[in-house]
């Protein structure tokens, strides 16, 4: 079985950097469905954040049913929803309680908006996850958005803690995992209510803060002519903070896995550049890939060229008897494609080295 894995689509941000409005993005998508017999959406597949569903469902709605035909009626759809699409889910979480599985099949009809999603995936075979879902015996898939629980190093959480609240420890369940106050959430508050100049800085900035998962930055990465350094740093931060931190999320759920796949921090990998090692566990034994992607990120990608691990049109593709592989579906288009009209990227003569 080869299972295709996309997350963070974004689709009806309000600043319409999710690419797969554009049909240029979106075929792709759809050629690389052809030769996958599962599709899971790993999180953050409509962007419900920033408060605005019914815009957002409506941009979401032609991609979705895109997908659903593209799978047609013997191929399955699989969607485990993140942070920013957590309503399709969150009222039927309240009323019933989070399950203590990390694997918990969600009915299609648990909310109205849930109801809408698969439905627009149809005629695929749907089924919905959360907070993750076991694509085998020992592979894994989350969206990614608990390991924010564990971005504070542990001696200062006990300052931090009557903001963030209790840390989870070992023999956790989701519900310790959800809930509380939300950096993410103050996000998308400000995309929704900021005029559009203001809004697209504090998208930015918002940007960098999520994938450095750096509790302070300086505010002169925020010039976008930085932003090769800026992508470089926000990898090393990520693979310094972030991967530690999911490796420990998986701990102490007790989730029993070989491999796990996460989106969240838009930042694909491993790539041919990337150690390996930094993309384990603490034991060695864990391995973990990103999907990225399907936004772009004008403070990442100024004047950047693929292959580039914040690039849109990430994905990763597992082959039940091969290595997974974290690729770039829209690696073949420039900035003009996917930003709407922007400037091309400038194309040294030699391939750009890859921010890491």
């Amino acid at each position: 079985m080869r299972t295709l894995v996309v997350s963070d689509l974004h689709l009806g941000a309000r600043l319409q950097r999710d690419v797969l409005r554009r049909p240029d993005a979106l075929e792709p998508l759809l050629e690389a469905l052809e030769g996958a017999d599962r599709l899971v959406l790993l999180g953050d597949v409509v962007e419900l954040l920033e408060g605005r569903p019914a815009q957002a469902m409506q941009a979401a709605e032609p991609v979705l049913r895109a997908l659903g035909e593209g799978l047609g009626g013997e191929r399955e759809a699989i969607l485990v929803p993140g942070n920013h699409d957590a309503a399709l889910v969150r009222p039927w979480l309240q009323a019933r309680g989070v399950p203590a599985a990390v694997d918990a099949e969600i009915p299609l009809d648990a909310t109205p908006a849930l109801a809408r999603v698969a439905s627009w995936l149809w005629p695929a075979r749907v089924r919905v996850h959360y907070p993750g879902v076991h694509l085998s015996d020992r592979v894994w898939a989350t969206h990614g958005h608990y390991l924010d629980r564990h971005l504070l190093p542990e001696v200062a959480f006990g300052i931090a803690r009557g903001v963030l609240g209790r840390l989870p420890r070992d023999g956790a369940t989701p519900a310790d995992y959800e809930g509380g106050p939300s950096a993410t959430r103050l996000e998308a508050l400000l995309t929704r209510w900021l005029p559009h100049p203001l809004a697209r800085l504090a998208d930015d900035a918002a940007e960098l803060v999520r994938a450095t998962t750096m509790p302070g930055v300086h505010r002169l990465l925020l010039h976008r002519r930085l932003a090769p350094f800026t992508a470089s740093l926000l990898g090393t931060q990520m693979r310094r903070a972030a991967i530690p931190a999911l490796a420990r999320v998986v701990h102490r759920l007790g989730v029993e896995a070989d491999l796990v796949v996460f989106g969240h921090v838009h930042r694909r990998g491993p790539l041919a550049d990337d150690d390996p090692a930094r993309w384990r566990g603490a034991d060695g034994r864990l391995r973990i890939v990103n999907t990225g992607a399907w936004t772009y990120e004008p403070l990442l990608l100024h004047n950047a060229a693929p292959p580039h691990p914040y690039w849109p049109g990430g994905a990763v593709v597992l082959d039940d008897d091969g290595e997974p592989q974290a690729m770039g579906l829209l690696d073949h288009l420039d900035a003009a494609a996917l930003s709407g009209g922007g400037r091309p990227s400038r194309r040294a003569a030699a391939t750009p080295r890859p921010a890491r």
